[in-house]
C-alpha cells in the first residue's frame, strides 16, 4: 500500500484542479477515501486513527501559530491605510528623476510591506492599487507593469518575518528534530531564529537583482516621471512607517524579537494609527476584522487538512517508500536535494506555498535531512523554491493574481518575456546557493553555522530512516511543536 499513497497525492492535484474546490475540503475528502481503503485492506489499523484528534490538539498548541491572525490582519490593515501611497511618493521623490525611478520604487515598496502584509496575494493587492496606476501613467508598457507587481509581491517571502518563512521554519524545525532524533547527530535542531538569518544574504541578493533589472526594465518607458507632490503629513506618515518597519524587520531578523511579537507590535501600531485618524471606523472596522477572520480560518482549515493527510500518508507506509527513493539517488548532498527541490517544483503546478509546506515539506524533507545534514541550507532553497512557485508560468498564484486583479488584457506571452529576467535571476540564485551552502551560514557564529559530519553511507541511511519511520510520531509530536 506504499504506492497507495502517491496516487494520493496525485488525487489531490487532480481535485484541485477539476473541480475548483477548496484545497482543505480535497485533502479532507482524499484522505478519508485513503483511511477507508487502508482500514478495508489491513494497511491500516482503525486504532490508530483515534490519535488524529490529539495529534491536532498538539498542533494547534504550537505558539507559533498565533503569528497567522496577525500578520493576515497587518496585511488588512495596511491595505486601507495610506502608508504604501506615502511610502511611494516618498521614494519616487528620493531617487533621481528617470524613467527607472517609478519601477524601483515600486520594487523597493515591495521589499518593505511584503514582510509585514502576510501573503502574496495581499502584496498583490496593495501594489495594484498603488503602484500600477502610477506605472501606467509614466507610459510603462502593460507587460512590464504586470511583471514589477507580481515580482515585488513574492519579495516579503524572502524578507523575515514573512508568513511563509514563518510556517516553513516551524516545519523545518520538526523536519530536523525527527532527523538528528533517528540519526544520533549531535546537531542543534533549527529554530525559526536560524532560518531567518540564513535567508539574509539570499534575500539580499535577490533584491540587489531585482532593483538592478527595474532599473533596466525602465528604459521601456515613454517619458520621465512626473513628481507627485509630497505634502508634510505624507512625509511624516512616509519617516514614521519606514522607520517602524525596518525596526519590527531588522529585529526580527537580528533576534531582537519573536516573529510573533513583532507581528502583535505591527498589528496594534497599524490599528491604533487607523483607529485615531478615523480610517477604521464603522463598516470599514467591520470589514477589516470579518476578512481577517474568514482568512485565518482559511489558513488553519488548510492546516488541519493537511496534517491529516500526511498521516494517512505515514500510516500507509508511503514515508518509507519516499525515505527509500531518496536512499537511492546517486551522488552526494547536491543530488539528493537538487531532486528534492524538482519535486516541489513540480508539486508548484497544482499546489500554492502553503500547501506545498503542508503537504510535501512533512513527507520529503525528514528523510533528506537524514541524508543531508545542513538543515539551514536545506530550508533556504525550499524557501527559494516556494518562491520561484509563486511566479512559475503559467499557474504560478502570484502572475494569476495580478492578471485578475489589474484586468488588463495583455498577452501572456509578452507577460512572460518581460518577466523573464526576474525568473532567471531567480533560478541563478537557486543555483548559487544550491552549490554554495557557505551563502546561508554567513555571520552565524561558529557553533550554530557547525556543518554536521560527513554523509551517510546508503546502508547507514537505510537503517537510520528505518528508525525514524518508526518512531510514535502521532506522540511526539506535541514535544515537536513545543520546542
Amino acid at each position: 500500500m506504499e504506492w497507495m499513497g502517491l496516487a494520493l497525492l496525485v488525487l489531490v492535484g487532480i481535485g484541485i484542479i477539476a473541480t475548483g474546490l477548496p484545497a482543505a475540503i480535497v485533502l479532507i475528502t482524499v484522505a478519508t477515501f485513503g483511511a477507508i481503503i487502508g482500514v478495508a485492506t489491513g494497511a491500516i489499523d482503525a486504532a490508530t486513527l483515534g490519535a488524529l484528534p490529539t495529534r491536532l490538539v498538539n498542533l494547534l498548541e504550537n505558539d507559533l501559530l498565533q503569528a497567522l491572525p496577525l500578520y493576515v490582519t497587518m496585511g488588512l490593515l495596511l491595505d486601507r491605510l495610506p502608508v504604501a501611497d506615502a511610502l511611494y511618493r516618498a521614494g519616487s521623490a528620493v531617487l533621481p528623476r528617470t524613467p527607472s525611478a517609478p519601477l524601483v520604487s515600486g520594487m523597493m515598496l515591495g521589499a518593505l510591506l511584503g514582510p509585514m502584509n502576510g501573503s502574496v496575494g495581499a502584496s498583490v493587492l496593495g501594489l495594484s492599487r498603488v503602484v500600477a496606476p502610477r506605472l501606467a501613467a509614466e507610459g510603462i508598457p502593460a507587460p512590464n507593469r504586470h511583471a514589477i507587481v507580481a515580482v515585488a509581491s513574492t519579495l516579503g517571502v524572502l524578507v523575515p518575518p514573512s508568513l511563509v518563512l514563518i510556517l516553513l521554519s516551524d516545519a523545518m524545525l520538526s523536519a530536523h528534530t525527527m532527523a538528528v532524533t533517528a540519526t544520533g547527530r549531535s546537531d542543534r535542531v533549527v529554530n525559526t531564529q536560524d532560518i531567518f538569518h540564513a535567508a539574509l544574504v539570499p534575500g539580499g541578493i535577490f533584491l540587489a537583482l531585482c532593483l538592478a533589472l527595474s532599473w533596466i526594465a525602465g528604459r521601456t518607458a515613454t517619458k520621465l516621471p512626473v513628481r507627485e507632490r509630497l505634502t508634510a503629513g505624507q512625509a511624516w506618515l512616509a519617516s514614521i512607517a519606514l522607520v517602524s518597519l525596518i525596526t519590527l524587520l531588522g529585529g526580527v531578523a537580528l533576534g531582537f524579537f519573536y516573529a510573533v511579537e513583532a507581528a502583535a507590535m505591527g498589528a496594534f501600531a497599524f490599528l491604533a494609527a487607523g483607529l485615531v485618524t478615523g480610517r477604521l471606523r464603522g463598516k470599514v472596522l467591520n470589514d477589516v476584522l470579518n476578512d481577517a477572520i474568514a482568512l485565518t480560518g482559511a489558513l488553519f482549515s488548510l492546516l488541519l487538512a493537511a496534517t491529516t493527510f500526511t498521516m494517512i500518508l505515514r500510516l500507509l507506509g508511503t514515508a518509507d517508500l519516499v525515505g527509500r527513493m531518496l536512499s537511492s539517488i546517486p551522488g552526494g548532498d547536491i543530488a539528493a536535494v537538487a531532486v528534492v527541490l524538482g519535486v516541489l517544483g513540480l508539486s508548484a503546478f497544482v499546489l500554492d506555498a502553503f500547501e506545498i509546506i503542508f503537504v510535501i515539506v512533512p513527507i520529503v524533507i525528514p528523510p533528506l535531512l537524514i541524508r543531508v545534514a545542513d538543515a539551514r541550507w536545506v530550508s533556504v532553497l525550499v524557501l527559494l523554491t516556494l518562491q520561484s512557485s509563486f511566479l512559475l508560468p503559467p499557474f504560478g498564484y502570484a502572475l494569476m493574481m495580478v492578471r485578475s486583479v489589474l484586468k488588463e488584457a495583455v498577452a501572456f506571452r509578452s507577460f512572460v518575456r518581460a518577466l523573464a529576467p526576474f525568473l532567471a535571476a531567480q533560478w541563478f540564485l537557486l543555483l548559487l546557493v544550491l552549490f554554495f551552502p557557505q551563502l546561508t551560514h554567513l555571520g552565524m557564529s561558529s557553533d550554530s553555522s557547525r556543518l554536521p559530519s560527513a554523509p551517510l553511507s546508503d546502508e547507514e541511511f537505510n537503517k537510520r530512516l528505518n528508525e525514524m519511520i518508526r518512531l510514535p510520531e502521532l506522540d511526539t509530536n506535541e514535544d515537536l511543536n513545543r520546542r
